[in-house]
């Protein structure tokens, strides 16, 4: 790891996953649900509702729990079939790693550690391997792992104990504002992730030009 930059006002980065590096395409559910008649974005709503998500990013319930839950909602509006083929293809939402900001943190990775502070399922681990992120941050800080979610005040102190500096040197990024207001009462430094210039400007000169190494892996993926 090479030196940070001086006069930096972080010596960590804690990143959230989901809408910052994973991003989802929302295209076929979209189209599955105009052809039943729903509004765009109606199964997110029902499967993002704190009562229905927060037991699956707990880990306490399967994927295949979560889809139903999401079914039993829906069924009454289009049908039991339809109501399963909806919060399936929420589910199963293909996805991709937005490779400019993956570039943004492994340049930062040389200057500071990062740390994945994610909402996540317990199939975070190999989400990551499919998406060849695996290796990207030092540690990874999964609420279905640690039994406590975002904007729970313990999991970013779990996540800045395992980048190894004080709360009040991280800078944490993430795309939700109740979860950035969460990291900044902690004395965190925050950016609220809406395009990767955000990220860039937000590292400053840990965003510079990666060194010959990176360069490398950059090149061989």
């Amino acid at each position: 790891m090479t030196p940070a930059p001086a006069g930096r006002a972080f010596d960590a980065v804690l990143c959230d996953l989901d809408n910052v590096i994973r991003l989802y395409d929302t295209a076929p559910l979209a189209a599955l649900e105009r052809a039943a008649g729903l509004p765009e974005g109606a199964t997110a709503d029902i499967g993002y509702a704190p009562e229905t998500d927060l037991p699956l990013l707990l880990g306490r319930i399967t994927p295949d729990v979560w889809v139903e839950s999401i079914a039993a909602v829906l069924t009454e509006r289009v049908g039991a079939e339809r109501a399963h083929q909806l919060g399936r293809a929420l589910a199963d939402a293909p996805f991709r790693a937005d490779e400019e900001v993956v570039s943004l943190l492994r340049r930062a990775r040389t200057h500071v550690p990062l740390v994945l502070v994610t909402n996540a399922t317990l199939q975070l681990d190999a989400d990551l391997a499919l998406l060849s992120l695996a290796d990207l941050a030092d540690a990874v800080v999964s609420s279905a792992v640690e039994q406590v979610a975002k904007p729970d005040p313990a999991i970013y102190r779990i996540a800045a104990g395992r980048a190894g500096v004080p709360m009040e040197r991280c800078l944490f990024v993430d795309d939700r504002q109740e979860n950035i207001d969460a990291a900044a009462a902690l004395g965190m430094t925050t950016v609220l992730y809406r395009e990767p210039d955000d990220l860039r400007r937000a590292l400053g000169p840990c965003a510079g030009q990666a060194d010959r190494a990176e360069e490398a892996t950059l090149t061989a993926r």
